[in-house]
């Protein structure tokens, strides 16, 4: 048996009541983990897009592509390895403002070397937003850490594919 891999789903949908907790429970009944879920508008107007990001088996990920594809309000059910997609998270760090010079260019060299920006200031704390790969993400984690971090979220995946998906013409046929 072949080691789990990351995958994208991308699940177009109608806009329902109670869908997601359909489609965790196709994920929760076979005891798989969801690393990542994100929902969102599409390019298509009435037609939402979920990304959702699971490791598993490739034959594992055609048969809950399969099951999602059975619920009545789903479009389109597609998956994706890392390689065949371009994808991003995004994160909000809280930190307390009160420091020493040494600290504040510290922490202004850190903010500058792993491309983050500072989106508020005032005298109790700042925010600083990054958004890149969870690799990333992780590693201005730690290095902000040590400064004390007061709040802390982070997005789940958002994504893109690299080659054309043909869902678009899908789409508009849907919407007329």
């Amino acid at each position: 048996m072949s080691e789990p891999i990351a995958y994208t789903v991308t699940i177009y949908t109608e806009n329902n009541i109670g869908l997601l907790n359909r489609i965790s429970a196709i994920f929760q009944r076979r005891h798989i983990n969801i690393e990542s879920i994100n929902s969102s508008v599409s390019e298509i107007e009435n037609v939402s897009k979920w990304t959702i990001v699971v490791k598993l088996q490739e034959d594992q990920m055609k048969k809950i592509i399969g099951q999602i594809e059975k619920q009545v309000e789903v479009i389109k059910a597609y998956f994706h390895t890392e390689d065949e997609t371009i994808y991003q998270e995004s994160c909000l760090f809280k930190i307390k403002s009160n420091f020493l010079f040494d600290e504040r260019e510290q922490i202004e060299t850190i903010i500058k070397d792993n491309n983050a920006r500072i989106v508020t200031v005032n005298r109790e704390f700042f925010v600083i937003e990054k958004s890149g790969r969870r690799e990333e993400l992780e590693i201005l984690y730690r290095e902000l850490s040590v400064f004390g971090i007061m709040q802390f979220t982070r997005s789940g995946r958002i994504a893109v594919t690299k080659d054309e998906m043909k869902i678009s013409k899908m789409l508009e046929a849907f919407q007329h």
